[in-house]
């Protein structure tokens, strides 16, 4: 059970550490930690991603500003209850590290086999290009689930409006950071992170078992 789960939920970044290691929270005696990954994109942009990371990982690796790593794990959300609300957070979860990179290497990978658990929402940007969101739930160990935010673009976008909830559905993509503006009243606003899957790639397995891959 606990290899399947890993098997539909991978992620491999490789980019410049962009802040300090903070710690972050401790489960059963294991300390964990976060500090943000500058992940290229072929543009001159980049992504800014949260890494979450165990102390035992850190034994063998050094993280400072500025050096450059490779991660892989998964893409894990939880829900942050404050006075303020609910919030999905999401972050990389670290299963391993190290220092080398590969020239050659797509340096933002995820592969995501899930379910769509709400309904599609299609719409097209001021220039006309169409996209469609996506929340697909991929299940963990434990009976737990992350629920993953996803855009589709173009002839995904269009393809994937009409799914179903509860659709088996595989995404292959990059993660993306996307900073917005949130108003907090009348005069004030502040900056906020969204991160997202662009998917690349989608394969749909309908009731009777047919795959359907859309590119």
């Amino acid at each position: 059970m606990l290899s399947e789960n890993l098997s539909n939920n991978e992620v491999e970044l490789c980019g410049k550490v962009d802040s300090e290691l903070t710690y972050s929270h401790e489960v059963y005696g294991e300390g964990f930690y976060q500090f943000f990954l500058d992940v290229p994109r072929l543009s001159d942009i980049s992504d800014r991603i949260n890494i979450t990371i165990s102390e035992r990982l850190l034994q063998d690796v050094s993280i400072n500003i500025g050096d450059t790593v490779c991660v892989n794990g998964q893409f894990r959300s939880y829900n942050n209850y404050s006075e303020n609300g609910n919030r999905l957070i999401l972050t990389v979860f670290a299963r391993d590290i190290s220092a080398h990179f590969e020239a050659n290497k797509n340096p933002n990978h995820i592969f995501l086999n899930g379910f769509l658990c709400k309904k599609p929402v299609y719409r097209t940007t001021p220039f006309g290009r169409e996209i469609t969101d996506i929340l697909v739930a991929v299940n963990r160990a434990y009976n737990k689930s992350d629920y993953i935010p996803c855009i589709a673009w173009g002839r995904n976008a269009r393809f994937s409006s009409a799914l179903e909830v509860g659709e088996n559905i595989k995404i292959w993509g990059r993660i993306q950071s996307r900073e917005y503006q949130k108003r907090i009243d009348e005069e004030n606003t502040i900056t906020k992170t969204a991160y997202e899957i662009s998917i690349s790639k989608m394969e749909i397995t309908s009731k009777n078992n047919i795959q359907f891959e859309i590119i």
